[in-house]
Formats: C-alpha cells, structure tokens, sequence
C-alpha cells in the first residue's frame, strides 16, 4: 500500500504537474507532485474554507497541514500587510509550498516542517485556518483543535473545514468544549465550516 499524504517523507515517485486556480480573485499558479494531498485539484473543501474565512489585512495566520499551500497563499494576498506561517509534517508539501509562494510573487509567507504544532512553540496567532488530515486519525485532528487555542490571541478564531462523514458532528463537539463560541459559517456537499472564537 502506498504512504498516505500525512507522513514526514512520501515514498511515491515524483510527478510533478501544473495548474492555476482563482482564488478570492487571485490567479494563483499551484506545482503539485505525487505524495501530497488533493494533487490533481485544490479539494473542494479547501476552496469552501478560502471563499468563507476572515482575514484582516494586519493579521498573522498560522495554516495547519498546509499542503502546497492553497489557503496559505490565499491568505498571504488577504493579509498584505500581515504575516502567514504555513506548517505541516510532509516534507515534500513544504517544498511545493515554499516554491508556490515563489512563483506567485508571495513574499509574507514562511513555510515549516512541523507534526501537528511542534515548529510554532510559543508563537500567537490571530486566525488558525485547517483542513485537518482525516487520515491521521481522530486523536490527531483533536489535537489540532485543542492546541491551536494556546496559540491564538484573545479573541482569535480558528477556521475548520471537516466533511460530516469524515467526523463533523464530534469535531463540532471538541471545538465548543475548547472554544468560547463555535459558529458554523457554511455547510455545502456535506462539508462543513467552523469558526471557532477563543
């Protein structure tokens, strides 16, 4: 069986390709590559969260399992005159993301190698935005939920977007156990947005 997106360092054989996605009306150019998630297409929740999430031109963002760096990148061009950190545990994922950032000109950007919040210790955020890796595991995701809020400010919301199918109702249950106030934005094809208020 091969290796899942969530792993450090995929074994798949490279393949990479190209394609440009419109992103809250920016022409974004993606490289993605065999090993990552959602390769051939940005994921529909991806792009769901994107068209839905909040983000001040000030802000700092912090995007969990950012993959080659949809949300990320389209938070960066949100938040001009703030800053985005982009984390996740593929290395691979990183390396896309990091050159995506390049090709787009996309210069508030910083990209880590990080499993679950391990390269952001000690950090504050305004905005945690995340398309929790399912394949990880429910204790993983949970993990992703209850630990970001140590690293939001007062008053700082973390974005989730999560299929009902793939644990919807018990991730909405762990965010208003962990969060001040969990709203549900949007709710489309069975995909559901969050926004969670520390």
């Amino acid at each position: 069986m091969a290796d899942h997106y969530y792993t450090n360092q995929p074994g798949a054989a490279h393949d990479e390709q190209q394609f440009t996605f419109n992103l809250r009306g920016n022409e974004l150019r993606f490289i993605t590559d065999a090993g990552v998630f959602s390769r051939d297409r940005i994921d529909f929740g991806s792009v769901l969260l994107i068209e839905n999430m909040e983000i001040s031109s000030h802000a700092r963002v912090l995007d969990v399992g950012c993959g080659y760096g949809p949300m990320g990148l389209t938070a960066a061009k949100l938040a001009d005159h703030g800053r985005v950190t982009m984390i996740d545990v593929n290395e691979r994922a990183v390396n896309l993301a990091r050159r995506n950032a390049e090709a787009n000109g996309i210069k508030n950007v910083e990209v880590r190698v990080s499993d679950v919040y391990s390269g952001v210790q000690g950090e504050q955020f305004d905005v945690i935005l995340t398309n929790p890796p399912i394949r990880a595991g429910k204790e993983i995701v949970h993990r992703i939920f209850v630990e970001g809020y140590d690293l939001l400010v007062e008053g700082g919301e973390m974005w989730v977007v999560i299929q009902k199918k793939q644990g919807a109702p018990s991730a909405l249950k762990k965010l208003q156990e962990t969060y001040r106030e969990v709203i549900e934005i949007d709710r489309e094809k069975g995909y559901h947005i969050f926004r969670a208020i520390k």
